[in-house]
């Protein structure tokens, strides 16, 4: 793990449920020591049972500590924790953190070289700032289910926990962005996000055709949104995702099905018109494709360049050629409980892999070995956890829950 480009930091994780785990994950599988504070008998916020695959998937690699932060020897622990760590993530509502003394400022204080980064559902402040935040009322509130799904169909949700996920990976960008700078000023900074505002930053351009353009954008099914031709066509014996928009990809696509009549049309001699007369258009592509079967025509499309694919379902992602290939399954080993396969990194480093290499860890697991390290003394230890201060794997009802 030494040799890992993030190996010489060390996180406290104080964060629940997905997005915070989201962040710690980043840290943990490019070697950073990543130390889950999880609460004295605590088993709620967590993704799914402890040894199932969401949790395993979201907390592989870190290690975990039992702390009582509602008692004043609990936080004391914390700060001394804090005091050499380089960063600390969160997810708390904005009042809790504050209520329990582990907010930004009374950190900062203790450590001024400390990066703390903060997830909440709808910002730091602001009128929404108390509410609580779930990724599926987010998913509504910041656009994603108006654009998604077919025309008059009614707000549909994503497939995935788009927020959630997304306010996860640009805390973990915040954070490494403040790393950086702490290398030149030596002082730390309170990165804040929240799902609402991870949410509309993950619209993009349809934000910005209503920002920039006043075009406000609806439900377009499987069709992109101003792009055309381009979207999912019926095949002999599936369905397949073509993208021939622009002038030198439509022609390609016409030659290569066997469509040129389809250049003649005035109806869809260029891009604008295309737009336009985008439902004739696709009535018209429609029975080519179907001649043909979803093999066919990835090899005969791929071969003429134009972008097109299958619509697998997620058994046949794992079992393609080139998810294979850039190892989006990992299996990270473990004698006592078995091998566990997880999701792969979203990206790569030349000449250094990611960790995959610790599964999840029991509650506690590694409570003593953390104190330890932070100086305190076998004694100091065993006294904290018969009073219930810490807890440990097997000492988790020392002191019961809070």
């Amino acid at each position: 793990m030494s040799d890992l480009p993030l190996a010489r930091f060390k996180v406290l994780d104080l964060t629940r449920v997905r997005s915070g785990p989201t962040a710690a994950r980043q840290f943990a599988d490019w070697g950073a020591d990543v130390i889950m504070i999880e609460a004295i008998g605590g088993t709620a916020d967590i993704s799914g049972p402890r040894r199932g695959s969401d949790f395993q998937n979201l907390n592989r690699n870190k290690r975990s500590i039992r702390l009582d932060l509602k008692s004043t020897e609990g936080r004391e622990v914390f700060y001394r924790l804090a005091g050499d760590a380089d960063v600390v993530l969160e997810n708390f509502r904005p009042d809790v953190k504050e209520r329990l003394g582990v907010d930004f400022h009374t950190l900062h204080r203790l450590n001024p070289r400390l990066v703390y980064g903060s997830i909440s559902g709808f910002g730091e402040d602001g009128p929404y700032r108390y509410r609580p935040g779930l990724d599926q009322i987010v998913q509504g509130m910041g656009g994603l289910m108006s654009v998604t799904g077919l025309p008059g169909q009614g707000p549909v949700r994503a497939g995935i926990a788009v927020a959630d996920s997304a306010s996860g990976l640009y805390c973990a960008l915040g954070v490494l962005t403040a790393l950086l700078e702490r290398e030149v000023t030596g002082e730390g900074r309170w990165v804040t996000t929240s799902l609402l505002q991870a949410q509309i930053a993950m619209l993009d351009f349809q934000a910005a055709r209503w920002l920039a353009e006043g075009d406000l954008a609806g439900q377009e099914g499987n069709n992109h949104p101003t792009a055309v031709p381009m979207g999912l066509f019926a095949a002999a014996d599936g369905h397949v995702n073509i993208a021939a928009a622009g002038d030198r990809m439509f022609t390609a696509f016409c030659r290569a099905a066997d469509a040129e009549h389809l250049l003649v049309d005035e109806r869809f001699a260029e891009g604008r018109a295309r737009i336009t007369n985008r439902a004739a258009l696709n009535d018209a592509i429609a029975p080519v494709i179907a001649r043909r079967t979803v093999a066919e025509w990835i090899e005969s499309l791929n071969a003429a360049g134009v972008p097109c694919g299958p619509v697998n379902s997620i058994d046949a992602v794992f079992a393609d050629p080139q998810v294979q290939h850039l190892r989006m399954a990992r299996t990270i080993h473990d004698e006592g409980q078995g091998d566990t396969t997880v999701v792969g990194q979203g990206f790569d480093l030349s000449d250094v892999e990611a960790r995959f290499d610790q599964r999840a860890p029991a509650g506690g697991e590694h409570t003593t070995e953390v104190l330890a390290a932070a100086g305190y003394s076998a004694d100091e230890v065993a006294d904290l956890l018969a009073r219930g201060v810490v807890g440990a794997t097997g000492n988790q009802a020392a002191g019961g829950a809070r």
